[in-house]
């Protein structure tokens, strides 16, 4: 992936507040070129020591996706003041941006 966009996405998510969440796809059509599925490969690759808040970036059904970080990423959001339905989906006037 170009550095320029990981740029974008890293800025992106860089951006998301605390409390709220925003979608793969989302932040791949605030970026110029990159894909849900590329926004996905570079929060899955972020560098060891970041400090992004990865765990505000979910899938578009609004459910955590399902990867080893999956049990982590729904405490810290959790922890944030965000809450699951029933159905582990996140209220949709959570996500950001508006």
């Amino acid at each position: 992936m170009r550095a320029e966009i990981l740029e974008q996405i890293y800025t992106i998510v860089a951006s998301v507040p605390a409390g709220r969440v925003t979608t793969y796809g989302r932040i791949a059509r605030m970026t110029e070129g990159a894909s849900a599925r590329s926004v996905g490969t570079a929060m899955r690759t972020l560098p060891a020591g970041h400090q992004l808040p990865w765990h505000r970036v979910i899938g578009a059904s609004r459910r955590l996706a399902d990867h080893g970080g999956a049990g982590r990423q729904r405490e810290k959001l959790q922890a944030e003041g965000v809450v699951f339905d029933a159905t582990g989906r996140v209220p949709a006037q959570r996500l950001w941006p508006d």
